[in-house]
């Protein structure tokens, strides 16, 4: 089964504190999203992503704000089972092709999106989606593009998320509303949870 299929939202975590990482996980899943994207810009994300691999069986994490080809190594290492980029390059793409791993390239534009399915890849991260055109931009790029399916990430809010959903070209989207900053902080991964159920609803 597709990436893109497997939740409708794909919670975009940035974890600070590496010992978060398992009950916040847990959460999400008993939530309903299974699927957890690990951002690579904390110095505990790595060992993040190898504490959710390790305890979390029922969790299909991955790394996220995957930049190179050591990126890559690193997260494969620690036990991502997908990797997302917030862009693309040539050499970026090799490596994600090489990686081993299901991946999500970034782009944000019909040229990159046509640069990226030269190599057949029809599967990508549309980022930032607010600020680089949003719904109407994806449904501008369906027709075109029609064998290309998204996961738009960036801006993204419960409220806004439904009109990304309901495009044909859309299979999931990414959240950061998921693991509030306070929620972290305080432990409550209650909470975190609460807004898992509600976003493994949206449709």
């Amino acid at each position: 089964m597709s990436l893109l299929d497997l939740a409708p939202v794909v919670p975009v975590v940035v974890v600070d504190d590496a010992a978060a990482a398992v009950p916040l996980a847990r959460a999400l899943v008993a939530g309903g999203l299974p699927v957890i994207e690990v951002t690579l810009r904390t110095d505990a994300a790595l060992d993040a992503i190898r504490r959710i691999a390790d305890e979390v069986p029922d969790a299909v994490v991955g790394a996220g704000t995957v930049r190179s080809a050591g990126d890559i190594a690193a997260a494969v290492a620690a036990g991502s089972r997908f990797l997302v980029s917030p862009g693309t390059t040539p050499s970026l793409l090799d490596a994600l092709v090489d990686g081993g791993v299901p991946f999500l390239p970034g782009v944000a534009t019909a040229s990159e999106a046509m640069a990226v399915r030269e190599r057949g890849i029809t599967e990508m991260k549309f980022f930032p989606a607010e600020v680089a055109g949003g719904v109407p931009y994806l449904k501008a790029l369906s027709g075109p593009l029609a064998d290309v399916r998204f996961c738009p990430t960036g801006g993204i809010k419960p409220a806004t998320a439904p009109a990304y959903l309901a495009l044909p070209n859309v299979g999931c989207v990414g959240g950061t509303w998921l693991t509030p900053a306070d929620a972290l902080a305080a432990g409550d991964y209650g909470h975190i949870e609460k807004l898992a159920l509600e976003a493994s609803a949206l449709r």
